[in-house]
């Protein structure tokens, strides 16, 4: 009977010893104050923004790691308190494996507008016509896969895969990307995704997009232009965009964009433009934007819309 109790008791020791050794668990965090204004006849609001972020990895014994990702979002309304999750695999040498619960995992949607800024896009924080942000971005939902390719020689291949749900029931959504960093030009990066979407059979949406990023010490510049394809001559849309940033200090970075929209059903393409600024004191970062769009909803008469954000955000 001592013996069992002996025996019983190295085997607990050796899988509490296994767990303890079998993976990592981290735990960071962050919080936001806002003050935004889409549209100068509104009114400026307040708002904040709190997350908790989980990451727990684990090493197999041929080599490859899980990790498990969850973050924890008191705004998001859709999930709960649950918000972005998901799983990937390394796979010690032939790319990664990201299965996305949650957050968005389409090459096209990560990749809508490459080209540098201080906190954010011209198009962003603008009281949109439509009720969207005007960018090509494919589709983007829950419960994506996405394969990333190791690099090899500064060049990396991406492509996403999302099987058929409400909203995509005639077919699958799929898009494949390349990311292209020579090694003989440092500082250039060079990305094209193209993607093909069928929200219902028949009709189907070709969307494809190339950027140009290039860092010269403290100066980015980029340069971006996207297409959406569709057998509608209203449903083709193409979009422009140019930015510059400039680091300041290692602390303090400004820039200023320019975006265009030009849909198949407007007379007149959306014109945007904005500038930046972010400031960082170790946690703490004080950023901000000033955006204007001409030509809302494609009309030449409409009046321009102005919009700001400042933010004070912490890092735990």
């Amino acid at each position: 009977m001592n013996i069992k109790k002996i025996g019983f008791s190295a085997l607990a020791g050796s899988l509490v010893a296994f767990s303890a050794n079998a993976g990592e668990m981290s735990v960071t965090g962050g919080a936001g104050l806002y003050m935004t204004a889409t549209d100068e006849t509104g009114k400026t609001t307040f708002s904040n923004s709190d997350q908790v972020n989980f990451s727990g990895s684990t090493e197999l014994d041929n080599g490859m790691t899980v990790t498990f990702a969850l973050e924890l979002d008191g705004d998001e309304s859709d999930d709960g308190a649950i918000d972005s999750h998901s799983v990937t695999i390394d796979t010690d040498g032939m790319g990664t494996i990201k299965y996305v619960g949650h957050g968005g995992g389409a090459v096209l949607g990560s990749w809508d507008d490459m080209t540098p800024n201080a906190y954010e896009e011209a198009w962003d924080g603008l009281a949109p016509s439509g009720g969207a942000d005007e960018v090509v971005n494919g589709f983007d939902a829950n419960d994506q896969i996405r394969y990333t390719s190791p690099s090899m020689g500064g060049v990396t291949f991406e492509m996403s895969f999302l099987p058929s749900n409400a909203t995509h029931q005639g077919g699958v959504y799929t898009d494949m990307g390349i990311k292209i960093a020579p090694e003989m030009v440092e500082g250039l990066t060079i990305y094209y995704a193209m993607g093909d979407e069928e929200a219902t059979a028949g009709t189907e949406f070709n969307h494809d997009t190339l950027a140009l990023v290039y860092a010269y010490g403290p100066v980015t510049i980029g340069y971006q232009n996207s297409n959406t394809d569709a057998t509608a001559a209203n449903a083709t849309d193409e979009t422009t965009t140019l930015g510059v940033s400039y680091a300041v200090s290692d602390e303090f970075s400004v820039s200023y964009n320019e975006h265009t929209f030009d849909a198949g059903d407007y007379t007149a393409d959306e014109e945007y433009t904005g500038i930046s600024a972010s400031y960082t004191m170790g946690g703490i970062t004080i950023a901000g934007h000033m955006n204007t769009k001409e030509n809302a909803g494609g009309s030449a008469n409409a009046a321009d819309v102005d919009g700001y954000e400042v933010a004070l955000t912490f890092a735990f």
